[in-house]
């Protein structure tokens, strides 16, 4: 009897994320922005030309004309593109989101053609640290215990890891860290509502939170992560992956201390390009 594959757990409820989403304000998009500056950046230093680009972003206005004739979709669970269709294709602020990001970035694998190039940004473990931990201690103090409130993300270690078990070649991780400073507590909540990236876990609380608990969450936070001019400091972190599809043009990884390849053609860059010593 052939077996069912079995469920991906449902960490994120999706139904109220689009809702969230849905609410999102234009003028909260600095993350998209910054995450936009990160791609145009990384393909400008890709010696080739593309010609089937695809986008899988949440919102479609801030990858508007990025990409000439690029194919834009939604990061859905199924992402609508047809395997073997594209040369390149950008993910971007979703993969944190997903119930299945091996799946996410198989998807993405299958939809690029051989040699094809993948490039993603996502949210890092390091986001929203500070509200994490200082959420947790009120939490604990005022109930005696801990319920879900900020999303867990991934470290770049673990995300440049899926993107080997997903079976793309070449796999690159690097971080882009950006610290944002708010009057208070509250000013950060309606900016992550404004953005549409407030806590949307299968497991949160459906009961209303006491002010109390936001109150002493404030004082917490204010306490461990005040800037010196007295705003909060809250951290977001960009982990930018790339990977390519495998093809047999490619280079091959050698034994550890064999390695004959120019560094220039690992990273696919004019030699010119690259940095110099100190």
């Amino acid at each position: 009897m052939t077996q069912e594959p079995m469920a991906h757990p449902q960490i994120f409820d999706h139904d109220t994320l689009r809702l969230r989403r849905a609410r999102r304000q234009p003028d909260a998009m600095f993350l998209h922005d910054m995450a936009r500056d990160e791609v145009e950046d990384r393909l400008s230093m890709v010696n080739r030309v593309f010609t089937k680009p695809a986008i899988v972003a949440p919102f479609a206005e801030p990858w508007e004309g990025m990409l000439p004739g690029a194919k834009l979709v939604p990061d859905s669970e199924v992402i609508d593109l047809k395997p073997g269709s594209h040369d390149v294709l950008v993910h971007v602020m979703g993969l944190h989101w997903a119930n299945d990001p091996v799946g996410q970035l198989i998807q993405c694998r299958r939809a690029l053609q051989d040699d094809g190039l993948l490039l993603m940004v996502t949210l890092g473990g390091q986001t929203l640290h500070e509200l994490r931990s200082a959420l947790a201690e009120a939490e604990t103090y005022i109930s005696g215990g801990l319920s879900p409130r900020v999303a867990p993300m991934g470290e770049i270690r673990d995300l440049g890891a899926l993107l080997q078990r997903a079976g793309f070649a070449l796999p690159v991780a690097d971080v882009v860290p950006l610290t944002v400073q708010y009057r208070d507590l509250t000013h950060l909540m309606h900016d992550l509502r404004a953005m549409g990236e407030t806590n949307t876990m299968s497991a949160r609380l459906r009961k209303p939170t006491p002010r109390s608990l936001f109150e002493l969450a404030n004082h917490i936070y204010r306490q461990n992560f005040s800037a010196e001019s007295g705003k909060l400091n809250a951290t977001f972190e960009l982990v930018c992956l790339t990977g390519w599809s495998p093809a047999e043009s490619q280079p091959q990884p050698l034994r550890p201390g064999s390695a004959k390849m120019r560094l220039a053609d690992a990273l696919r860059v004019p030699e010119g390009n690259l940095p110099e010593e100190e």
